[in-house]
């Protein structure tokens, strides 16, 4: 026998010797070759694969920077090539402190894809999925919520009766456009408007997430989040921007709702001065960009400790959902996760095409069951990926002027 079918025949006949040996006894299998894929709509995939040819997949972008993460992921291979597989933990470690600068989006978004392709490698190896390596589950199955609106939010109430006969109990959406440091109140009643529209659609039950995109400054942030009292909301996200997160005392102080943040720090160092101001009840650390499965469990556990709960920010691919309910399948305080089917920035490619079994993520009211294959627990299509990144994708996000000239946050 030769060709593909004999190498799948070997590599069962090693995974099976190695059932049968204890696991300090197991040879190290050492890392053979790092491989990246720009494809549309706006993702970047990474494929680790070890000497025994076992593959394992990551996530690792910056939207609107792809190819900068994809430099930074090309840099980074020479330090893992070569190295022992399972060593996951010193791997990281090796990453993060072997250059004297460290953190930021891409150097982190890069360390989070490898991160997830290492822990996916390891869970085919031993064939588990990685939540069983973590501790075990804590919970059977995983609410998540939906996007609605785009960024220049309208319709919003169709579309969350849309969303809710799909069998989903949560949305999201931006709540403005434009705002300048201090705007007018016409824009703060569109708002309400479209969010008592919402509400008005899929009544009182429904949850109802605001995402304030850090377009407001504090200013207007503090109005907004006062107006919005009303309507039970699910939680506000990211009432602004993280550089000035010290404004999030001010405005916890009139809203009634609890407040989200974080898809923009990037190490439990970020998130060690959230975590200590006291003012954010539910954190959003993005698996493709906080360090990967490694780190974000961390941050989710000093989350934990301060009483916070956890729900990943996830508008991204396949692989970076798979990774966050790992995550989410074995952490106490997470409750809700974010996915991008049907989401706006979803124009040529969809969350599901590069999967080869799409049920893996088959939402059942408002739940996704927990992926119970090996490593992330989801195959991929490589002859789809392989397909697409012919053409790649160079996708930006807009660059928004108040009507004064000046530039306006996104």
């Amino acid at each position: 026998m030769c060709g593909p079918a004999s190498q799948l025949v070997e590599t069962a006949y090693k995974l099976a010797c190695r059932a049968r040996v204890p696991w300090n006894e197991v040879m190290a299998v050492k890392i053979a070759s790092v491989e990246w894929f720009l494809v549309p709509p706006r993702w970047l995939f990474v494929k680790v694969t070890d000497e025994e040819g076992l593959t394992g997949w990551g996530e690792p972008v910056v939207e609107g920077r792809a190819r900068t993460v994809a430099a930074a992921v090309s840099e980074l291979q020479t330090y893992i090539v070569g190295a022992d597989a399972d060593r996951i933990e010193d791997l990281w470690q090796v990453l993060y402190r072997g250059g004297f600068y460290r953190g930021g989006p891409v150097l982190m978004s890069a360390i989070a894809g490898i991160d997830q392709a290492l822990w996916d490698l390891k869970g085919k190896r031993y064939n588990m999925p990685v939540y069983e390596m973590l501790g075990g589950r804590v919970r059977d199955k995983m609410r998540v919520y939906a996007w609605i609106g785009g960024d220049r939010p309208s319709d919003v109430g169709m579309a969350a009766k849309a969303r809710m006969e799909q069998g989903f109990t949560a949305i999201k959406m931006n709540a403005t456009e434009e705002m300048h440091w201090i705007d007018t109140h016409k824009k703060i009643n569109a708002v309400l408007e479209r969010v008592q529209a919402v509400r008005d659609a899929v009544g009182e039950d429904f949850g109802i997430a605001v995402d304030f995109h850090g377009r407001l400054h504090r200013p207007m942030a503090k109005v907004l989040a006062q107006e919005l009292r009303p309507f039970d909301l699910m939680f506000i996200e990211e009432p602004v921007l993280p550089e000035n997160d010290e404004a999030l005392r001010e405005i916890a102080q009139v809203a009634a709702m609890p407040i989200a943040t974080g898809e923009r720090l990037y190490s439990r160092w970020d998130y060690k001065r959230l975590l200590a101001g006291g003012y954010v009840d539910i954190i959003q650390p993005d698996l493709s960009h906080a360090g990967g499965i490694s780190e974000c469990k961390k941050i989710a556990a000093m989350a934990e400790a301060h009483d916070v709960a956890l729900a990943p920010h996830c508008p991204l691919g396949p692989i970076a959902l798979a990774a966050s309910l790992q995550l989410d399948a074995c952490t106490p305080n997470a409750f809700i996760q974010e996915q991008s089917l049907g989401i706006h920035y979803n124009l040529e490619n969809d969350l599901l095409d590069y999967v080869e079994d799409p049920s893996v993520f088959a939402y059942n009211d408002g739940f996704v069951s927990l992926p119970d294959g090996p490593g992330l627990g989801l195959k991929i299509d490589e002859a789809s990926v392989q397909e697409a990144a012919k053409c790649g994708h160079d996708w930006r996000n807009p660059v928004w002027r108040n009507v004064d000239g000046s530039v306006a946050e996104w």
